[in-house]
């Protein structure tokens, strides 16, 4: 994970130079969101998968880096005031908070922008078949039908009542679609066909619903200093969560074994995929 992180680093290093003009603000505000602090569990699954089928490290490290654009635009877009209205991110001040919220709205729109700009590029595939499907993948998962669309679910939660099968609805858009895409990444990268990705589909589903439900423990009993985040908001505004509505003990248990029906999904590889089943041990053990 932090030889992942520190590439991804370096990648975003390269990309988002600062120029010597007067859109300088704008760039040091992409690079104060987008470089250090994060976990890149995202990245990390794209080449976990990537590594199943024989990718190229570099193609699945340029894939991640462009999931990893649409994940910290996210990031910015969500802490505004207008949102969630968090001050801290990454253990650092909100892009909001450290520059305006003017620069923070474009910053996140041209993070969004660079990760298709990522994607398009031959480095990334030499195949324009393969390249097109990321984009077509990219754009769904992070869309209406998506994480933008678990997000506008978030945003109706604060003044709705959700149901369990409501909330792993919300959560599975919100979360799990971007995490279904890294997943699914690695075989689009490798040109297996769709039909020969169910059981990818199935691991990303269950690691991204025992994500969610471990970072929903983590909010209730985790340290704000490490997880660079402010923590308890959802119960100080009321809105439902896997623990609020599971309780706490009923959804470690439902985290632990979620995590035991990923891991099955796998039972088809050897030790090629020994990377996916350490992440999604990774994905409750965690403790930010």
């Amino acid at each position: 994970m932090r030889t992942m992180a520190d590439a991804i680093d370096r990648h975003f290093d390269t990309l988002l130079q600062v120029p010597d003009d007067v859109r300088a603000r704008l760039y040091q505000a992409m690079r104060h969101s987008a470089i250090g602090g994060g976990k890149r569990m995202r990245p990390l699954l794209v080449k976990a998968s990537a590594d199943l089928f024989g990718v190229a490290e570099l193609s699945a490290i340029r894939v991640g880096l462009a999931i990893e654009c649409i994940h910290v635009y996210s990031l910015v877009h969500d802490d505004l005031p207008a949102m969630d209205d968090d001050s801290m991110r990454r253990g650092k001040p909100s892009a909001h908070v450290a520059f305006d919220e003017a620069t923070a709205i474009l910053s996140g729109d041209c993070l969004h922008d660079l990760a298709f700009s990522v994607l398009v590029e031959e480095t990334t595939h030499s195949d324009p078949f393969v390249r097109c499907e990321l984009v077509k993948a990219l754009a769904q998962a992070s869309g209406p039908a998506g994480m933008a669309g678990g997000q506008m679910m978030d945003l109706i939660a604060e003044t709705q009542a959700f149901d369990l099968p409501t909330m792993t609805r919300m959560q599975q858009l919100k979360t799990g679609a971007l995490i279904g895409l890294c997943v699914e990444a690695g075989a689009i990268l490798g040109r297996i066909p769709y039909e020969g990705r169910t059981h990818l589909h199935g691991y990303a589903r269950d690691v991204g619903l025992a994500f969610q439900i471990a970072d929903d423990l983590l909010d209730i009993e985790g340290d704000p200093e490490r997880a660079g985040k402010t923590l308890g908001k959802d119960a100080v505004a009321g809105k439902a969560t896997f623990v609020s509505l599971m309780g706490v003990e009923r959804a470690r248990d439902q985290a632990a074994a979620l995590i035991d029906q990923a891991k099955a999904h796998l039972r088809g590889y050897g030790r090629e995929a020994d990377l996916l089943r350490a992440i999604a041990d990774f994905a409750i053990a965690r403790d930010r």
